[in-house]
């Protein structure tokens, strides 16, 4: 806003789109206010600098000019960036996942290169396309399995009991991936079966009337094994509102610190920044299970609440509660 004026006001004017201001953005940020305000005045005080320029032009000019102005400040980033390299799944239509991996220029470049190069000398020998014998080949280099249904890998599908008897065509649910189709949750645990793989047929009990899974305590600080997969089970994604970060840490609602129990209604699945964002002064996270479903109320340092609830059980079907139920129940628990 104060170091970049030209760009806000080719924003403003809709001479650069939202994403193109990004662009100029985020590759000056490592740069001192004097060099972001020179990158800013070559190239948007005149916005007709900029007519006919595709994004990836752009993108190489920005950074061409901050190399320019403070090479060492772009060496230093692109150190930094390094440490940032990381892999990363995101759900895909279809039953499909996105695999992701942000890695230094030669090591991405040199894994690509060597998929290409197997792909364009092994298309052609079966009917799979150049992309899919690049996308098998990266399954099996990486796994050592030369299919998928050879991988040694625990997948976590959750389901009501009709659905597993083949009774019921509500959604499953796979850990980390999202819903699925009840036909396709049953074909997985045949496949497996077929398969002689290590199938494992675990209980969740849920109440009658809520759906809500039940609660595994422990007194330990750290959250064992068997109460993390609870905890992935049920809140299936960061419990922060708004956020749908898959979950990284498991912590303490009310904090271990102050005599909070270590058990799944003060449990919280969370992404790593929110779980070290709540920890500051400030913040504070109330859970309750008033309504059945397990909920988070979480309050910022300007005091606004926002309100978190547990994902319902596949199958499930919260019934309307009315505002007196509510009060009944409130009144019991205080009995």
């Amino acid at each position: 806003m104060r170091e970049m004026p030209y760009t806000r006001a080719a924003l403003a004017s809709g001479a650069l789109t939202e994403w193109r201001a990004t662009i100029l953005v985020r590759e000056t940020a490592h740069l001192t206010p004097h060099d972001r305000a020179e990158v800013d005045r070559r190239l948007c005080a005149d916005v007709s600098v900029l007519e006919g320029v595709g994004d990836r032009a752009l993108d190489a000019e920005v950074k061409r000019l901050a190399y320019e102005l403070d090479p060492q400040a772009v060496v230093d980033r692109h150190a930094q960036a390094a440490k940032d390299r990381r892999v990363s799944t995101r759900p895909a239509p279809d039953g499909m996942v996105r695999l992701s991996a942000l890695l230094p220029l030669v090591s991405g470049s040199s894994v690509y290169a060597a998929l290409k190069k197997h792909a364009d000398a092994t298309v052609g020998v079966d009917d799979r396309t150049h992309a899919q014998v690049m996308a098998d080949a990266l399954v099996e280099q990486i796994t050592g399995a030369a299919t998928v249904d050879a991988l040694p890998v625990a997948v976590n599908v959750v389901m009501s009991d009709e659905v597993l008897a083949g009774n019921g065509s509500a959604a499953a649910h796979v850990t980390g991936y999202g819903p699925i189709p009840a036909d396709t949750a049953r074909g997985l645990i045949a496949e497996s079966l077929d398969a002689d793989a290590a199938t494992t047929l675990r209980r969740l009990y849920q109440a009658p009337t809520s759906g809500s899974l039940v609660a595994m305590d422990s007194t330990a600080r750290l959250f064992p094994s068997g109460l993390k997969q609870f905890l992935d089970l049920r809140d299936e994604s960061c419990r922060i509102p708004y956020c749908d970060a898959p979950i990284a840490e498991y912590d303490h609602a009310d904090p271990y610190s102050r005599g909070g129990q270590t058990n799944a209604r003060n449990g919280l699945g969370m992404c790593a920044s929110h779980n070290r964002a709540k920890q500051n002064p400030g913040w504070t996270v109330v859970t309750d299970v008033d309504t059945g479903r397990h909920t988070a109320t979480l309050t910022t340092p300007t005091g606004h609440s926002h309100v978190s609830r547990a994902p319902a059980p596949p199958g499930h079907h919260d019934q309307p509660v009315s505002l007196v139920e509510r009060q009944l129940r409130a009144l019991l628990d205080a009995a």
